[in-house]
């Protein structure tokens, strides 16, 4: 029975530093003009380091970055992350993601996140829906590096395709699927 308490107080405990790291996160909102430059700047990098997206966004409708993602748990997880909708050299709108899950999962990484909508009907559904669930509405592809040394605009059928690049720290497992993604106004 001792066990049981201690195992729930430590969970609690680390519910509440998971949620006062993604509650940190959200409380420093950032302004257009420092999402407009670090969407940038994360794209610029995305582009260098993986041909397949630069050969995408070429054709892309518009892409949503988000330059940094923090995913953060032990046990119980959470991940926030604020971005910018571009087309062409432009922002068209501000977006941030979140996701809280549970499970087998430890440790702490940050990662950029970057969705290339290749049809005009899934920018369409995000502009109409204010946002969205990843797994809900317009079919998403995650780009990994075998699919992305294959990847070309011909090949490219899917309506949006994701990368998720420039991963720090460690964090055991990888996943996007139950994000939340809600635009919202910086500051």
């Amino acid at each position: 029975m001792k066990h049981r308490t201690k195992a729930r107080w430590i969970l609690v405990a680390v519910l509440s530093v998971v949620i006062m790291h993604v509650g940190v996160a959200r409380a420093g909102t950032p302004t257009a003009a420092q999402i407009n430059r670090d969407a940038e700047a994360a794209l610029a990098r995305l582009y260098e380091t993986t041909p397949a997206a630069a050969r995408l966004g070429k054709d892309a409708v518009a892409i949503l970055v988000f330059p940094s993602v923090l995913k953060a748990g032990f046990m119980v997880g959470g991940q926030f992350g604020n971005g910018a909708l571009r087309q062409g050299d432009k922002s068209i709108g501000y977006y941030n993601v979140t996701a809280a899950s549970y499970g087998l999962q430890a440790g702490a990484q940050r990662f950029g996140y970057a969705m290339f909508f290749m049809k005009e009907s899934a920018l369409e559904y995000l502009n109409k829906s204010g946002g969205f669930e990843v797994g809900v509405g317009p079919s998403v592809v995650l780009v990994d590096e075998g699919m992305a040394k294959t990847l070309t605009s011909s090949t490219a059928r899917d309506d949006i395709y994701a990368f998720i690049f420039g991963q720090q720290g460690l964090m055991a497992g990888m996943g996007l699927q139950g994000s939340k993604i809600t635009k919202f106004t910086p500051e």
